[in-house]
């Protein structure tokens, strides 16, 4: 983070007119905050109900027009449309003249950097890539779980001050991410957040199958600390039975999650091997315990790998 921008009077954008061009959960949300930051928002697009009722609870008395007047009205234009949607929607937006030169036009993918919207720079448009490191619930709540959160940041070198602004304005933190690199920190992103939210899903549906009433009680202290420990300490905050190299205790699970619960049981041996690997190359795992550990794991692949077929 460059926190020198902070206390640059350049890097303050002036007040802007901001307009939201796909009403999901994340679009109405960044608004929000810059509105609370002195911007002003002035329309939005949306098309499912869903869009509407989060645009009507996080932006009251904005009014919803189509993708092209929003870019008439508005100075910043949030574009927060699905990933693969993005590049057709720029495309679109410049072919048909709605792009206007000196309007800042921020979307917000992880994939992409500033260069998807090459099209509408053409046109004269200040591009900027603002990607929050967070899940949104396209509630209220989201606009304080802002507060601290990383953005990963891309825009043109010109831009940056002013893309950093943006962000400490929402109350986010700015992370600078090399327009190569999108693709790769978004895959990191996604390996952390979305699998986790399977992981914690699928511990919750077994531990109601081994009869414990209230999953989610038992398994936040846990994973809270885990969760603590393992960004403080890394690999070292291992601990359980693959670490360990106990080799029967994972066959167990193994077959009882192929009893139980087997659509889970092909992700927890992917898991256990992955972990064996970091802990075996760390030196958590013994090699001596290894060797049983991962003949486990490999008999539990194929067996799960032909029930499947």
């Amino acid at each position: 983070m460059n926190t020198a921008s902070q206390h640059d009077p350049r890097a303050r954008p002036a007040r802007l007119t901001v307009g939201v061009v796909g009403a999901g959960r994340v679009g109405p949300t960044l608004a929000a905050a810059l509105g609370l930051a002195g911007h002003r928002p002035v329309a939005v697009s949306g098309v499912s109900d869903a869009s509407r009722e989060r645009a009507a609870a996080l932006l009251p008395g904005v009014p919803l027009v189509e993708p092209a007047e929003v870019l008439r009205r508005a100075e910043l234009v949030l574009l927060t449309v699905p990933d693969d949607a993005l590049p057709g929607l720029v495309r679109g937006l410049a072919e048909t003249g709605a792009v206007r030169p000196g309007q800042l036009l921020a979307h917000t993918s992880g994939r992409f950097g500033a260069r998807v919207l090459a099209p509408a720079q053409r046109e004269g448009a200040l591009p900027l890539a603002l990607h929050p490191a967070m899940t949104f619930t396209g509630t209220p709540v989201d606009v304080r779980r802002l507060a601290g959160c990383s953005f990963g940041v891309t825009a043109p070198d010109g831009l940056r001050l002013a893309a950093e602004a943006l962000v400490i304005e929402m109350g986010g933190e700015p992370e600078w991410i090399a327009e190569e690199r999108r693709p790769l920190y978004h895959a990191a992103l996604a390996l952390g957040a979305n699998h986790l939210v399977t992981l914690v899903a699928q511990a919750m549906e077994v531990l109601r199958a081994a009869g414990v009433e209230a999953p989610d009680r038992m398994l936040g202290p846990l994973l809270g600390a885990a969760l603590d420990n393992t960004l403080r300490s890394g690999d070292a905050a291992l601990t359980g039975p693959v670490a360990r190299g106990d080799a029967g205790t994972v066959a167990a699970h193994i077959e009882e999650l192929r009893a139980h619960a087997p659509q889970v049981a092909a992700g927890y041996v992917a898991m256990a091997r992955a972990t064996a690997d970091r802990a075996l190359a760390g030196g958590r795992l013994r090699p001596e315990h290894a060797e049983a550990l991962l003949g486990v794991l490999a008999d539990g692949t194929a067996r799960t790998e032909g029930d499947a077929r």
